[in-house]
């Protein structure tokens, strides 16, 4: 770096991998100067010579010229792996800056890690950002959807440059706004990936049905996610399952040569686990997760499957009703998987104290990001319409919608149950509808039983609601009963 280039890029980004290029090349193209910074400084090397040659990026090797380089207030953007070594950067940054001056975290944080460093670089005199990126290799290049959140009073110094760089829908809206304090960003970015994780396991639990149950080829299940797509279904991971079937490595598919092992990075299990903690019945992306957890012990299962029996039955006619009622069933599954991503983030916003816009955040979900789709237009409908709403599925929209597939739901899950197809997210949307449609549960008797061995109380119908009753159930116990609490 010469001396001309001090003081004058507009941001710093540290991390060459995949998304760190590919945004800096997003923010070069949309006219600002970045500085590209990577601890293996060779990096940053190949990265000007190559990828960002002939553009604006200023390529440094130590964080000292990065710092120097940056105009005032500096932004600097964490883009590497989550955990200790975005805490180790910070504290490398801290002493390096001035009052004012802002770190954003763009990679995939816990949003509890996001909330501790917020207020830690603010006692330093210091704002901090952690916003989550949506959208992979090619969201990061050409617009991505971005979920910010953190000290408020960063956010005008960063919103144009995210707001220029991220996806756009309806007429040039960027796929970007402020989400709230603390981790509120990396929260909202942390429902995406699990309501993400439900999408592709609904898309592979219908594929599944499609080849076994119906006996079709990769090449008509192909075509049909390619119509789904041009539907109410029109979603990016519908385009690209479509994709996916249709392609051929030395004229046969490749899916079937792929091993049916899935991976994961955690954000998916991090939501499962903060909906228990919150009390949230997040069931099918939880049945998600655990599908994956499932599908990594293939031995197990390979061994198992020469011992445990169970129906293999098949399509016998009318193919295309049936390929109907799968597609019915899994628009019907989808939509109760957003409404419980959406409980999730209502019961946090309540939890946390943050004010979530949630008709922006189906907007911000609209472009870019994983789980792109016409279907999130209605959600923002939805809350715009009624910002108070408590669940999704009594809108009049979803309610009618739902009215109309839900029967092809019941039949997709009995037929699969019946001919030994496993379907944990499908089947797990249709309990949890019924459930939530149930004025009555059988959790009377759960707490009966409870109370029988516990002494844990129960409420009463018919005596003002929060007075605990205990009964002594055998006529051998006494009367004390232990302390009514809920985890």
């Amino acid at each position: 770096m010469n001396e001309n280039q001090k003081n004058q890029s507009d941001i710093g980004v540290v991390g060459l991998a995949v998304m760190g290029q590919n945004l800096i090349l997003n923010m070069n193209d949309n006219g600002y100067v970045v500085t590209a910074y990577n601890r293996t400084t060779s990096k940053v090397d190949e990265f000007i010579a190559n990828e960002a040659k002939d553009t604006n990026v200023v390529g440094v090797h130590s964080l000292e010229e990065l710092v120097s380089s940056l105009k005032s207030p500096r932004k600097i953007m964490l883009m590497i792996k989550a955990g200790d070594a975005v805490d180790q950067e910070i504290d490398k940054l801290i002493p390096l800056l001035e009052k004012g001056d802002i770190i954003i975290d763009g990679g995939n944080s816990l949003y509890t890690d996001t909330s501790r460093r917020e207020k830690y670089v603010s006692s330093k005199g210091l704002l901090y950002v952690g916003t989550g990126v949506s959208g992979g290799e090619e969201g990061a290049r050409h617009g991505p959807s971005i979920m910010p959140g953190g000290s408020p009073e960063a956010w005008p110094y960063v919103k144009d440059i995210f707001q220029k760089i991220s996806a756009k829908v309806d007429n040039d809206v960027p796929c970007c706004d402020w989400v709230g304090q603390g981790g509120a960003g990396h929260y909202v970015k942390m429902v995406h990936n699990g309501i993400e994780y439900g999408d592709m396991q609904l898309i592979c639990e219908a594929y599944d049905l499609l080849k076994k149950y119906a006996g079709l080829s990769n090449d008509r299940i192909a075509q049909i996610f390619d119509e789904w797509n041009k539907g109410e279904l029109d979603s990016y991971l519908i385009e690209i399952t479509a994709d996916i079937l249709a392609f051929k490595e030395n004229d046969e598919s490749l899916i079937d040569k792929i091993m049916d092992t899935a991976g994961q990075k955690g954000t998916g299990k991090w939501t499962v686990v903060d909906s228990a903690q919150l009390g949230q019945p997040v069931t099918l992306i939880s049945e998600a997760v655990f599908a994956r957890c499932l599908s990594s012990i293939k031995d197990e299962r390979v061994a198992a499957s020469a011992i445990l029996q169970g129906p293999s039955s098949k399509l016998e006619n009318n193919a295309e009703e049936f390929i109907e009622s799968v597609r019915q069933a899994l628009y019907a599954a989808k939509i109760v998987s957003y409404a419980q991503g959406y409980m999730l983030m209502r019961a946090a916003a309540k939890e946390y104290g943050w004010d979530l816009n949630y008709g922006g955040i189906a907007l911000m979900w609209r472009g870019g990001c994983i789980i792109r789709s016409r279907f999130l237009g209605k959600i923002k409908e939805a809350y715009e319409t009624n910002p108070a709403l408590t669940n999704l599925l009594i809108d009049p929209f979803f309610v009618q919608e739902l009215t109309t597939s839900q029967d092809s739901l019941r039949k997709t899950v009995a037929t699969a149950a019946l001919a030994g197809i496993p379907l944990p997210a499908m089947s797990s949307a249709l309990s949890f509808y019924d459930g939530y449609r149930s004025a009555k549960l059988p959790a009377s008797l759960l707490q009966a039983q409870r109370d029988y061995f516990g002494a844990h109380t129960y409420e009463r119908i018919d005596t003002p609601k929060g007075e605990m009753h205990h009964t002594n159930w055998t006529g051998q116990g006494g009367t004390t009963s232990s302390g009514s609490y809920n985890v």
